[in-house]
């Protein structure tokens, strides 16, 4: 459902559901989600290469033998996915893309700036 006034503020012909901080189940549970999972992945690549390292040539041995760098590089993560500071940060990162995006379909009617494959790292 199209939002439509005579206003003449860009804004105003955003819909509803994509304006301010209201989140669709998606977004919530998906989108933002997959941000967090990206950047904690970033911000612990040193665990990522120490287990990916560990893990190169390896089949069923990697349970035992790569144990300790597992360990490390899932703690490391968790961290991240459990800090509401940090999903707060992701959130707002979202938010701001999504607003940008709708401005961006508002004012030109196109969609191409968004790609399907798009990293959310930054």
């Amino acid at each position: 459902m199209a939002c439509h006034t005579t206003d003449d503020d860009p804004s105003s012909k955003i819909s509803p559901w994509a304006r301010g901080e209201n989140l669709r189940h998606v977004e919530k549970e998906v989108l933002i989600p997959k941000i967090v999972r990206e950047k904690a992945k970033a911000k612990c690549d040193d665990f990522v290469k120490a287990f990916t390292q560990c893990a190169k040539g390896r089949t069923v041995s990697i349970a035992w033998a790569c144990r300790k760098e597992n360990q490390a590089m899932k703690d490391c993560m968790t961290s991240y996915y459990q800090d509401k500071d940090f999903f707060e940060q992701c959130k707002k990162e979202y938010l701001k893309k999504r607003e940008d995006y709708q401005m961006n379909y508002v004012q030109s009617g196109n969609t191409a700036d968004m790609k399907k494959k798009e990293s959310v790292i930054a």
